[in-house]
């Protein structure tokens, strides 16, 4: 695969689809040839498990709801991701596998071990480049989320402390990894960070812009 894979992470109300969209634009503007894509979801057969996992009418345990994330990620990959990677385009994916590990186990309580490797069994090992990780305090990001007037999907609806958790575990795997990883802070003005953003994927990856 020749293509540059960029990912976009964050807890709810980071304003990663501002962002995703901001950037992709920048990036076909100077030229690049982007595909532009979500989790769950990204293909046809993840767009249908995208909408069962995130119904609040179903009661999906746990580990269900872990190995339906990661089918759907296998079917993205397969379809979406690495037909254009192979094609040397820019792939932009907002969530990838570092928001199972984040929700599933930080959030849900499956071992993060058990998390890792179902994903790397569902993905071949396929890693980002560089996931941009949207920070955010908890008390901004909520108040964010109500106010889009949108209906309130599973992820969302998690009870008081999941929020927490998950945005714990974007720093953890951050600080993890950091040489894979740019982690900036959300409260900033949304063109700086488009900004940032681009710079990070000019000096490191020698995208021209």
């Amino acid at each position: 695969m020749t293509g540059l894979f960029v990912v976009f992470e964050g807890a709810d109300g980071t304003g990663k689809s501002t962002q995703v969209a901001a950037v992709s634009e920048a990036l076909c503007a100077a030229g690049h040839e982007v595909v532009v894509t979500r989790e769950p979801g990204g293909s046809a057969i993840a767009e249908i498990l995208r909408d069962i996992i995130l119904d609040p009418a179903h009661d999906i345990d746990p580990m269900t709801e872990t190995l339906m994330f990661a089918a759907a990620r296998a079917d993205h990959l397969h379809k979406t991701i690495r037909p254009a990677l192979g094609a040397a385009k820019i792939v932009i994916s907002d969530r990838f596998v570092g928001s199972s590990i984040a929700y599933q186990a930080a959030g849900r309580g499956i071992s993060q071990h058990t998390v890792t490797e179902i994903n790397r069994y569902a993905t071949g090992d396929v890693t980002p480049d560089v996931t941009v990780v949207l920070d955010l305090d908890e008390s901004v990001a909520a108040p964010r989320r109500q106010g889009r007037g949108a209906l309130v999907d599973r992820m969302e609806a998690a009870p008081d402390g999941f929020q927490q958790a998950v945005r714990a575990s974007f720093l953890a795997q951050a600080e993890a990894a950091p040489e894979r990883h740019l982690v900036l802070d959300a409260t900033q003005p949304a063109k700086t960070i488009t900004q940032q953003i681009l710079e990070h994927l000019r000096t490191h990856h020698g995208v021209q812009l």
